[in-house]
């Protein structure tokens, strides 16, 4: 079985290593290496593409490069890189700052084994994973004022509103009667169209715009 890879980002050593053990017990991931800060994680991704992985789980608090840093300058460079924070910061502002750096899930380090199991899979599967206090948070934060002149055609609005539900890109290539690779155009274009880096930014734009309702 072919297995995601994932990468730690950690100041704490002993707890690092405990959260490598953790995931490296679960069924399709395996960790690639830990990092103890933003820059030596960075260094790693310079190296070689072989040090890339699938999914990055992110501290916030770290010296040197912290974790908001980091994941902004991975959104910039490595976009299809999903990260994940896993810290002890549970305040909104900090929170709302790592999700606008680009990241796509937010836990906290208490978080039980099977739920860390089961964001990593919402990861690689549907591009994000939110519990229902960030998505709560995600919904306070966004105001409906702002006006937009992009324009969209009727299957790309159809596609962002299936985006919004927690259906995988494939699921929602099956209810759209497309194939996948279509499915994966119109979502490359509506990242462009919209200036965002994955999937949490476009259903943040598509509530924001009311052209999704919860």
């Amino acid at each position: 079985m072919i297995k995601n890879s994932v990468v730690i980002v950690d100041d704490h050593t002993l707890l690092s290593q405990a959260i490598a053990g953790m995931v490296n017990s679960f069924d399709k991931f395996k960790v690639l290496y830990t990092c103890k800060n933003g820059q030596e994680l960075i260094d790693k991704f310079n190296a070689s593409p072989q040090n890339i992985p699938d999914v990055v789980l992110m501290d916030i608090n770290m010296p040197i490069m912290n974790g908001i840093e980091t994941t902004a300058w991975i959104s910039e460079n490595h976009s299809y890189v999903n990260v994940m924070a896993l810290s002890v910061e549970d305040a909104d502002t900090t929170v709302l700052k790592m999700l606008k750096a680009g990241a796509v899930g937010y836990l906290l380090k208490d978080t039980e084994k099977t739920v860390l199991e089961n964001a990593l899979l919402e990861i690689v599967e549907n591009g994000f994973f939110h519990t229902k206090n960030v998505t709560n948070l995600l919904m306070q934060s966004i105001s409906g004022n702002e006006t937009n002149n992009i324009t969209f055609k009727d299957r790309e609005i159809a596609f962002m509103k299936h985006s919004c539900s927690e259906l995988t890109y494939k699921e929602i290539a099956d209810k759209m009667c497309l194939s996948p690779k279509t499915i994966d155009g119109y979502r490359d274009v509506l990242f462009t169209k919209l200036n965002v880096k994955n999937r949490v930014g476009m259903v943040m734009y598509a509530i924001k715009h009311k052209i999704y309702t919860p």
